[in-house]
């Protein structure tokens, strides 16, 4: 029993020690952002947003077919793959421009060797 007041006086140091650094943590926690909103309310994710425009190209039956890939950072969108010709090309171009929320296009669609 005589060593009680030592490790009492060692608790009192180490909280003193501690307690400040889990106040510092406790601050530094991240918070979840929000999606940016545009007019609308049409909110500009971008896995919302590539999931919108692959669901436009998909509807179109003579692009459903094809291998196009869609990535997406900050509302551009870059479509990349290959397609049968020049004008399906310029049809994915146009209906992903289309889609709401779309700020611009990378276009890496190549059209297939014959």
């Amino acid at each position: 029993m005589r060593d009680t007041p030592y490790i009492r006086g060692r608790l009192l140091i180490v909280a003193a020690f501690v307690f400040p650094a889990f106040m510092f943590i406790n601050g530094c926690k991240s918070t979840q952002t929000q999606a940016v909103s545009t007019p609308g309310n049409i909110s500009t994710g971008d896995a919302e947003l590539a999931a919108r425009v692959k669901q436009a190209l998909v509807a179109d039956p003579e692009l459903r077919p094809l291998p196009v890939s869609i990535a997406t950072y900050r509302g551009v969108v870059q479509l990349s793959g290959y397609v049968d010709s020049e004008a399906q090309i310029q049809k994915a171009l146009a209906m992903t421009r289309a889609v709401a929320g779309v700020q611009s296009v990378s276009n890496d669609l190549h059209v297939k060797p014959q």
